[in-house]
């Protein structure tokens, strides 16, 4: 017995392009830390958590660490890739300037969405400052811009 059909791997329409929200609110933040002489490294995890490294101490202070969020609005069953930009560098309110290096996303990459519109799927990512002594990097607050891409397979 033979039977004939038709089949199909995706919808005959294009796939419909995703769409990528950032949190404003919920920005790469790396929070409050005294530095020694040495410098290192601050590094926020995709699931919320902060570690330092070298001659670096955390302080808390009342000052939120977090990682930045982006929601991905995309059909369910789509891939998608995440591409980190290049390491960037951050300018402080008191001279010196520090390095930012992206780390790696909570859906790893690249992922599938599992979510169906309106619904919306959440990626978190981390990164590590690379700080030096404190005449090169004077206390203050240091700020820049940082891009990610989210490539639709």
């Amino acid at each position: 017995l033979l039977l004939y059909g038709n089949a199909a791997a995706q919808p005959p329409q294009p796939p419909r392009p995703i769409a990528v929200y950032v949190n404003p609110a919920q920005g790469l933040i790396f929070g409050a830390f005294f530095q020694g002489i040495a410098g290192g490294t601050v590094i926020i995890y995709p699931d919320g958590s902060r570690s330092v490294t070298g001659d670096i101490v955390q302080a808390n202070l009342g000052m939120p660490y977090s990682p930045a969020i982006f929601e991905i609005e995309a059909q369910s069953g789509t891939l998608i890739s995440i591409l980190n930009g290049p390491d960037v560098t951050l300018h402080g309110s008191n001279g010196g300037a520090i390095i930012l290096h992206l780390g790696t996303s909570s859906t790893g990459s690249p992922f599938i969405t599992t979510v169906a519109p309106p619904g919306r799927t959440q990626v978190r990512v981390g990164g590590t400052l690379t700080i030096g002594s404190p005449l090169a990097n004077p206390p203050g607050a240091y700020s820049g811009t940082f891009s990610i891409t989210f490539i639709q397979e």
